[in-house]
């Protein structure tokens, strides 16, 4: 054996890099120690226990912001997620309240308007208003299936004129620029109505019964659309988004995609719609204009584009602020109370919330919903050397 081989017997062996070790699957006892946990169980038992607490100003606002979230989370699916740019998610509102008001409503004369009304239940002509806003949006879904972009915007543009046009001029069926009654909402013999009914000494009326009518839509709602995002739909339907070239070539069938989030969106603001009118106790043909569908836009852009939480967030953020105005505008400055001839509480919100629309699209594309989940990635853990030989040279 020569000098050389003898040497590399006797020199010591390097150490084996030691294995990574295993990835242990996240149990329930991990998940209860986030504090994310914490604050949504906070959150919740806080949301509970408001009715009690609150007036029925803030609890009306509350269920305003509620609706609109239900709203702003169809209309996600469709411009978040799918990338289809939609003006009259409006439209589709009007279609829930008044089909809500015509199938429970009773055949009656209101402000010189013979009204229509059909007389059914009220808890199923709640859930035939939805249907009905969802075949409203499925007879678009063809032209919506072919259009995108500014194309696609402009056309549903157009479902805001006709929608317009046709409240303010179907008395028979909408009462015309006065409106028409609500039909107060009745599940099981339990009507959601102004009768008092007291809870641990606290009279409940209409606003505290529909609060947590509205919580329990909001979080079956929100659970669906996150159900969608998060499976084979919710893939496919970014696909599309991201480059719909690539995605009819991977198998996705891009025009029925698109037709089907249309109709689901539509359904999503028929239900918006149906608890709106709920809370209003009337619809107003004047409500349901531009204005709304671009307030939801303002929604879904604050909050963030393809999130649920984010529609969620942006709803509060965009319906909450003219209400906290209106209530305040004594204190606040720059801001006076309606018809004073300063800047009314309105003007001052969408002042406010055009500024964070702006904001967000510089600062933070992914909305207030990417606020909380920045994180620092962990560093990589360094490789192990090797000892030197005694004999090798440095």
């Amino acid at each position: 054996m020569s000098d050389t081989t003898a040497e590399a017997a006797a020199a010591p062996e390097a150490p084996a890099a030691p294995a990574p070790a295993p990835i242990r699957a996240e149990g329930l006892t991990d998940r209860l120690r986030r504090p994310r946990t914490y604050a949504v169980l906070i959150g919740s038992l806080l949301l509970l226990v408001l009715p009690f607490y609150l007036d029925r100003f803030w609890l009306q606002a509350g269920l305003f912001a509620m609706a609109a979230a239900i709203g702003a989370i169809g209309l996600n699916l469709l411009t978040g997620a799918t990338g289809q740019l939609s003006m009259g998610h409006a439209f589709f509102l009007a279609v829930g309240a008044y089909g809500y008001c015509v199938l429970a409503g009773e055949s009656s004369t209101e402000n010189g308007h013979t009204l229509t009304g059909l007389g059914l239940p009220t808890w199923l002509a709640a859930i035939l208003a939805v249907l009905l806003a969802g075949a409203a949006g499925g007879l678009f879904s063809p032209i919506a299936g072919r259009l995108r972009g500014a194309y696609l915007g402009i056309a549903t543009l157009a479902l805001i004129f006709i929608g317009q046009h046709v409240l303010f001029n179907a008395g028979s069926l909408t009462g015309g620029y006065n409106g028409r009654a609500v039909p107060p909402l009745s599940v099981f013999g339990f009507t959601f109505d102004d009768t008092e009914l007291v809870v641990a000494a606290v009279p409940f009326g209409s606003s505290e019964k529909l609060w947590y009518a509205g919580l329990v839509v909001l979080l079956l709602s929100a659970l669906f659309a996150r159900g969608v995002l998060r499976g084979r739909p919710g893939r496919a339907m970014n696909a599309i988004r991201d480059h719909r070239i690539a995605a009819g070539v991977m198998g996705v069938p891009v025009a029925r995609y698109r037709a089907g989030v249309f109709a689901l969106s539509s359904m999503y603001a028929g239900l918006a719609g149906v608890l709106l009118a709920l809370v209003f106790q009337r619809t107003v043909p004047e409500y349901f204009g531009m204005i709304l569908s671009l307030e939801y836009l303002a929604m879904i852009v604050i909050g963030g584009l393809g999130s649920v939480g984010g529609a969620v967030i942006g709803a509060a953020f965009v319906t909450l602020l003219p209400q906290v105005f209106t209530h305040y505008s004594d204190s606040l400055p720059l801001v006076s109370a309606p018809g004073t001839g300063g800047l009314a509480p309105g003007e001052a919100s969408r002042y406010l919330y055009g500024a964070a629309v702006v904001a967000v699209v510089l600062f933070l594309p992914g909305g207030l919903a990417r606020l909380g989940l920045v994180r620092k990635k962990p560093a990589a853990p360094k490789k192990p050397v090797a000892p030197k030989n005694p004999g090798e040279k440095s």
